[in-house]
């Protein structure tokens, strides 16, 4: 069903379900389950069987501050794929994309231009800032933040409470110096509480300890610890995403 109503980024009320606000040009796949008080701008897709429950709102425009880097045009469509779920009170910003049979849990936030890849998990309350690239079945634990522009592959885990950061001078750098996003490379884990410091990259099958605070590259499979994380041994054989039985 394509919504046609009001003009511009206008909402108003639909009798699709209690409470819920469309704008114009919104298109409802077949098989959704809207809950109550839903908000869904203008220029959104949403695919077959999605599950939008109270309180969500997808398609929703930044507003940045004056000293914001993040681009000013107006985003893309924003575009919510088959078999997915936007849980109570999640917000999805305009231009975002969520791949088949992912879940924007709680309260979390995704961000203009993100994209989260299928059957991919972001966690309760957490954040994914903008212009980030999350791949499949990658799963992001409670209270998590993705800073802007980072690139995570498949399959990574990330713990609870996990903070990643991309500009070292904290706001003050030199005009037109890019941010420096960190990198989190094929199914490396990274565990509850750590700190990803701007640029670094977290290797494939990496292991990240709790509570550590990684200021340098992590070599593929390698296992960290620590304030500055240090190795201290590989991930062996047996915890190896692709070589398990």
């Amino acid at each position: 069903m394509r919504s046609d109503q009001g003009a511009g980024d206008e909402l108003a009320p639909s009798a699709l379900a209690p409470g819920l606000l469309l704008g114009r040009d919104v298109d409802l796949g077949p098989e959704v389950e809207l809950g109550g008080n839903v908000v869904i701008h203008s220029g959104t897709s949403i695919g077959a069987r999605v599950l939008i429950q109270d309180c969500a709102v997808i398609g929703k425009s930044p507003r940045l501050g004056p000293q914001s880097s993040a681009p000013r045009e107006v985003p893309a469509r924003t575009t919510i794929e088959d078999d997915s779920a936007i849980l109570a009170g999640a917000v999805v910003f305009a231009g975002a994309r969520l791949g088949a049979g992912a879940i924007a849990s709680d309260q979390c936030q995704i961000r203009e231009r993100a994209e989260i890849g299928a059957d991919t998990v972001v966690g309760r309350g957490s954040a994914v800032d903008n212009d980030v690239r999350i791949g499949a079945r990658v799963r992001m634990q409670t209270n998590c933040y993705l800073t802007a522009y980072m690139e995570i592959e498949d399959d990574v885990f990330v713990g609870p409470g996990v903070t990643t950061t991309n500009d070292h001078a904290m706001g003050r750098m030199d005009a037109g110096r890019p941010l420096e996003p960190p990198r989190l490379r094929r199914a490396c884990r990274i565990g509850g509480g750590a700190v990803i410091c701007p640029g670094v990259e977290i290797g494939e099958e990496a292991f990240v300890a709790a509570g550590a605070v990684v200021t340098r590259d992590v070599p593929s499979r390698a296992v960290v610890m620590g304030v500055p994380a240090r190795q201290v041994r590989e991930v062996p054989d047996p915890d190896l995403l692709g070589g398990r039985a």
